[in-house]
């Protein structure tokens, strides 16, 4: 973070490296729920993949925000088995570009960023508020930050209410029937459970507010 409300290069590493130690330390237990409604699968998928993405990003630092994240998304993308992947990948592709060749970014240049990337998320996956996916997590979560940023919230605030309101919508999801993936095999079963994705999309912007708010 610097003085002018931004996040730079070296915040968006920060993040990232956030979003690995989350991953990596709720791996066992993003597994178990992803166990109870899919493949049992995704801690280890998104623990191995943001691994991957931290050893590429460390060999070769980049300098501005779409080539950082076009190094996120393709390693994503091209590491992480099952729909995580390309859900994931897609995600920080779309952030990336619209970000574009920048080396920071204010709260309403991320927040567009972030929009991008959940409209990438969206056209990947065809999900929608309630079908039980990381849609339930990461929309809302967006909502909230845009509100912030209306009513004259400063970045870190801002990526606070976007990380509450992404919590809110992860539980949201345990009465959810799912509608979209693995999970909707399982019909009225799906409910009683988090929804893993939107699990890790909650520990993404958890990440995001800590690194923001130092």
């Amino acid at each position: 973070m610097s003085t002018t409300d931004t996040i730079t290069i070296e915040g968006f590493t920060a993040w990232l490296a956030a979003f690995r130690d989350r991953v990596t330390e709720q791996r066992s237990y993003l597994t178990e729920l992803d166990s109870a409604i899919g493949d049992a699968d995704h801690g280890a998928n998104m623990a191995r993949g943001m691994a991957a993405v931290m050893e590429k990003v460390g060999a070769s630092p980049a300098t501005t925000a779409d080539e950082l994240f076009k190094t996120v998304g393709m390693t994503l993308v091209t590491s992480v088995g099952g729909a995580s992947g390309p859900l994931y990948g897609t995600f920080f592709l779309r952030l990336g570009m619209t970000a574009g060749a920048v080396a920071e970014c204010d709260a309403a240049a991320l927040s567009s960023a972030l929009r991008a990337g959940l409209d990438g998320v969206v056209a990947r996956g065809k999900a929608e508020a309630g079908d039980k996916t990381m849609f339930d997590a990461m929309a809302p979560a967006l909502e909230a930050m845009d509100a912030a940023i209306t009513s004259g919230a400063s970045l870190a605030e801002a990526t606070a209410a976007a990380r509450d309101a992404a919590a809110a919508g992860r539980d949201a999801t345990e009465t959810l029937v799912a509608r979209k993936g693995r999970a909707s095999y399982l019909g009225e079963r799906s409910a009683g459970h988090l929804d893993p994705g939107a699990t890790s999309t909650a520990l993404l912007f958890d990440a995001l507010a800590e690194v923001t708010a130092s």
